[in-house]
């Protein structure tokens, strides 16, 4: 799959702060590029488009991909913004990002690819599997394994684990308790723009 791995630190400054994708801040107030200095009123479009590219990046998906997850969204009865961003949060790369065993997006989808976790005893290493509450996710029983994410731990980048999850960080356990709530979703954007963006493609 495609991915993003250009300059993380221009994509936040041009659509705010983006927790999963980098946790380094710039010192520059202005939006990246040069049209970012001009203060024109942005378009309708470009609204939608910000707040799609948004999820994006935030959650490392291509364009193929979201656009899956949005018709999927859209097939399930209640507000489809809402469901998207639930089933984006119900990834596993999110769950460990989210758990603060990784201090991003990206790291996380790191440690799923090199085999490193494990959900209800099994050894999962595809980023987009979506968790289920009642899910057990733990770390390997390497040495190597359990080091990385004991450094990761140490430096947390969230400032609470939402309450939809809890962890033992004795034993590197993570536990999918429920689906997660609207005001748990770290992300500052609004979905509805999102399915809007599809539905006028």
């Amino acid at each position: 799959m495609s991915r993003y791995r250009g300059p993380r630190l221009r994509i936040s400054r041009r659509l705010g702060d983006l927790p999963g994708l980098t946790r380094k801040t710039s010192k520059k107030l202005t939006p990246a590029g040069e049209h970012g200095q001009q203060s024109r009123k942005p378009s309708e479009y470009s609204l939608r488009l910000e707040e799609k590219q948004k999820l994006r990046f935030n959650y490392g998906l291509s364009e193929r991909q979201l656009s899956k997850y949005v018709k999927a969204a859209k097939k399930v009865p209640g507000s489809t913004g809402l469901i998207l961003l639930q089933i984006l949060e119900m990834r596993l790369d999110n769950i460990i990002f989210r758990l603060g065993l990784s201090p991003t997006i990206p790291a996380a989808r790191q440690l799923v690819n090199h085999g490193h976790i494990l959900v209800n005893n099994n050894k999962i290493s595809i980023c987009s599997y979506q968790c289920k509450p009642s899910d057990l996710i733990q770390i390997q029983a390497k040495n190597s394994s359990q080091n990385l994410v004991k450094k990761y731990l140490s430096f947390p980048t969230l400032a609470s684990i939402p309450n939809h999850l809890e962890l033992d960080t004795k034993m590197l356990h993570g536990k999918v308790n429920a689906i997660v709530e609207r005001e748990w979703v770290a992300l500052q954007m609004n979905e509805l723009l999102v399915v809007e963006y599809y539905s006028r493609k």
